[in-house]
């Protein structure tokens, strides 16, 4: 795995809304390796969708935004991102069940 720098974050979201049903995980791991940003992602019993993203700040915020932006069938709501310092937990982006 490669050292995070002074540039890497890590990134806890919850998505809220429409998220479910909508390959919105298979959207959030196409974007992250697109992006170069490592982590997972999966569905909450309660309808929403966790992820946590490590890699550059502006790469995980363009997956956000894109997520946000271009997914053709989501919709949603809400953003909760929690930032921290990367801890070099990932070398690839999953789909978590």
């Amino acid at each position: 795995m490669a050292a995070c720098s002074s540039m890497k974050a890590r990134a806890e979201v919850k998505f809220t809304g429409i998220v479910q049903g909508v390959h919105f995980r298979d959207y959030t791991r196409r974007f992250a390796n697109q992006q170069r940003v490592c982590g997972w992602v999966r569905n909450l019993p309660d309808g929403t969708v966790q992820a946590v993203f490590e890699g550059d700040k502006h790469d995980i915020e363009e997956v956000v935004r894109r997520l946000r932006e271009e997914h053709p069938r989501a919709r949603i709501e809400k953003v909760d991102v929690r930032w921290a310092d990367c801890i070099e937990e990932f070398n690839k982006f999953q789909i978590r069940s």
